[in-house]
C-alpha cells in the first residue's frame, strides 16, 4: 500500500468515525432542542443499531456480486451527503424518524467495505499486522476530536450548529472515497449457498457467537455509563474525559497493534480481550471510585481496540475472495446490529428493574460468554519445523 493511499485510508477512518463522535454525544441534544420526548429520541437513536441489522450484509452482496467496494463506498458516501441535506426542511417527528433510518441503512455499508477493502489491500502487499492498527487508529483520532471540538463549539454557540458540521463532515467523508483504491478483485459468477458453506464450519459460529457476545456486553458501557457516572457525582466535562481517555487507550493498542498480533496467535488476543473485559465490567459495577474507573477505562484498549484487531484478523481465514466483503457484513450484522440492539434493550430493563451496577454484572456475564464461545475453536496445527 502506496504513502498516499495509506493518507487516503487513514483519512476516511478519520472523517467516518468524526461524524459518529458528533452523532454519538450530540444527536439526541439536538433532537432535544426540537422538543422531542425521551422516548422519541431513544427511538430515533435506536435507528443507529437497528439500520446495522440488515444494511451491512445488504451492501456486503451486493459488493460481492459486483465486485467493486470502492465503487459502492463512494455511492453510498455521497448518497449519505445529500441525503443528510434533509435535516435543514424536516419539521415532525415521523420526518426525522424515517431519515435516520434511510441515513443510517446507507451509512451502515462503510465501515464493512471499508475495513474489508483495507484488509484486501493489507494482506495483498503482507503489512496486515504492520499496518492495519496505525491505519485504524485515525478513526479514534477522529472520534476524540470531534467529541472535543464539537462538544467545545456547541457549548459556546448553540447545538442549532449541530446540521452545518454534519453536512461538512459528510460531504468531506464523500470527497475522500473518490481517494481511495484497493487491488483489483477477480470478479466472477456468484456460487449459490457458497457462504453457507463457510457458516457450516463450527468454527465461524462459535466466532460469530463471541462477537455477539462482546458486543451484547458493550452495548450498555454505550447507552448507560454517562448516566452512570452521572449518578455517581461526575459532571459533563468529567464524563467527557473518562470517554477521551478511553478512546486513547484503543489509539496506543492500534499504534502498537503490530507488535503483538505479529507475536500472538489471534484466538488468544480474543481470549485475553474477553477475559479483561470480565474484570473491567465488575470494577465498574463494585468498584467505582476515580482511579478504579480511570483504571476500567485503560481496559478499553483490550476490550474493544485488541477484540476489533484480532476479530478482523480471525475473519480473513475463513472468509476470503468472493465472500470476503459478506464475511465482515456478517460480523457487524451479528456483533454490531443484533448483539448492540438486544445488548442496549437489556441493559434497559435491568436499569429500569433492578439497580445500575447490574447493568455491568450484565455485561461481565456476557464477555464471560464471548469466552467460552471462542474456547469452541479447533486449535490450529502447525508445521514441524
Amino acid at each position: 500500500m502506496t504513502p498516499s493511499l495509506r493518507w487516503a485510508f487513514g483519512s476516511f477512518f478519520f472523517l467516518y468515525f468524526a461524524y459518529v463522535g458528533l452523532v454519538s454525544p450530540y444527536a439526541s441534544l439536538f433532537f432535544l432542542e426540537r422538543d422531542f420526548s425521551v422516548i422519541e429520541i431513544a427511538a430515533l437513536m435506536s435507528m443507529l443499531q437497528i439500520t446495522r441489522i440488515v444494511g451491512p450484509f445488504s451492501w456486503g452482496w451486493l459488493s460481492d456480486y459486483l465486485s467493486n467496494r470502492i465503487g459502492i463506498i463512494r455511492f453510498c458516501a455521497c448518497l449519505a451527503a445529500l441525503v443528510f441535506l434533509c435535516i435543514y426542511f424536516l419539521q415532525d417527528y415521523i420526518g426525522f424518524f424515517i431519515w435516520m433510518f434511510v441515513l443510517h441503512t446507507i451509512l451502515s455499508s462503510l465501515m464493512p467495505l471499508g475495513e474489508s477493502a483495507t484488509i484486501h489491500a493489507l494482506y495483498k502487499d503482507n503489512s496486515f499486522d504492520k499496518r492495519y492498527g496505525r491505519l485504524r487508529l485515525w478513526g479514534s483520532i477522529g472520534f476524540i476530536a470531534m467529541v472535543l471540538a464539537a462538544g467545545e463549539l456547541f457549548q459556546r454557540k448553540t447545538i442549532e450548529l449541530y446540521p452545518i458540521v454534519g453536512t461538512v463532515v459528510l460531504f468531506a467523508l464523500a470527497f475522500i472515497t473518490f481517494c481511495l483504491n484497493e487491488p483489483k478483485m477477480d470478479r466472477r459468477k456468484m456460487v449459490k449457498g457458497e457462504l453457507l458453506i463457510v457458516l457450516f464450519n463450527p468454527d465461524v459460529r462459535w466466532f460469530l457467537l463471541s462477537g455477539f457476545f462482546m458486543i451484547f456486553a458493550h452495548a450498555a458501557l454505550y447507552v448507560f455509563y454517562s448516566l452512570y457516572l452521572s449518578d455517581l457525582g461526575y459532571d459533563k466535562f468529567q464524563i467527557g474525559l473518562f470517554w477521551a481517555l478511553g478512546v486513547a487507550a484503543e489509539v496506543l493498542f492500534f499504534y502498537f497493534q503490530s507488535k503483538v498480533l505479529s507475536r500472538v496467535d489471534a484466538e488468544v488476543v480474543l481470549q485475553a480481550a474477553f477475559g479483561i473485559g470480565v474484570i473491567r465490567f465488575i470494577l465498574i459495577a463494585f468498584l467505582p471510585i476515580t482511579s478504579v474507573l480511570i483504571v476500567a477505562q485503560l481496559m478499553h484498549a483490550g476490550t474493544f481496540a485488541a477484540h476489533h484487531s484480532a476479530a478482523n484478523k480471525l475473519l480473513q481465514r475463513w472468509f476470503t475472495g468472493p465472500v470476503q466483503a459478506r464475511g465482515q457484513a456478517l460480523m457487524a450484522t451479528i456483533s454490531y446490529g443484533l448483539g448492540g440492539t438486544l445488548g442496549g434493550l437489556c441493559a434497559g430493563w435491568i436499569w429500569e428493574a433492578s439497580q445500575p451496577r447490574d447493568v455491568f454484572v450484565m455485561s461481565a456475564f456476557a464477555c464471560g460468554l464471548a469466552g467460552m464461545a471462542i474456547q469452541k475453536l479447533r486449535p490450529r496445527r502447525y508445521p514441524a519445523r
